[in-house]
């Protein structure tokens, strides 16, 4: 996905919900803070941007979205891509996320205004996760340098998730945060 079809879903999804604030929580959001032209192909290969609302506590507003601009929609099969409406509460977030947001503001995005994950918050999420998509996404930035494995490990640490799953993810972020000598 190009940073152009982001903004596109941000502003079909504002239109929908009538809301002007779209938190984005999926792989997509990664493109808020670094340039589409610096990421690596697993880090864009989604054709699916994950879109979450603030004030939608019955998830009215997420299942508008995904109903018109969803997957097999015309707009999937128009455009190529397509917004999967979800709730806040879909991914397990690092403490202090909300603080570190990255709002996209733009005349692509208007009316409404994306706030995306930090890329460091929006990796611990898709480890926690722990799917092959999420491990191959989350390998490829730290291969490239784009995140940083200590500022994981840090965050790691704030998660709401088992003792047994926050030790797997010490492990990863060790082993793959090391120089590329790692096999």
């Amino acid at each position: 996905m190009k940073r152009q079809e982001l903004e596109h879903v941000l502003r079909a999804a504002s239109q929908i919900a009538q809301e002007p604030d779209i938190l984005v929580i999926g792989s997509q959001s990664i493109l808020g803070a670094i340039p589409e032209d610096r990421l690596p192909a697993a880090a864009t290969a989604s054709i699916e941007v994950d879109v979450a609302f603030f004030d939608d506590p019955d998830d009215a507003k997420a299942d508008q979205v995904d109903g018109a601009i969803g997957e097999l929609s015309p707009f999937h099969e128009t455009f190529g891509y397509y917004a999967q409406g979800v709730s806040v509460s879909t991914a397990v977030l690092p403490a202090g996320w909300r603080q570190r947001l990255v709002v996209v503001d733009t005349p692509g995005t208007a009316p409404g205004r994306g706030h995306l994950l930090d890329p460091h918050d929006c990796v611990v999420s898709k480890l926690v996760a722990g799917r092959e998509k999420d491990h191959v996404f989350a390998a490829a930035l730290l291969e490239q340098g784009l995140i940083d494995a200590a500022v994981l490990a840090e965050r790691v640490e704030t998660v709401d998730v088992s003792d047994a799953h926050r030790q797997r993810l010490r492990q990863w972020i060790d082993y793959h945060g090391r120089p590329s000598d790692n096999g």
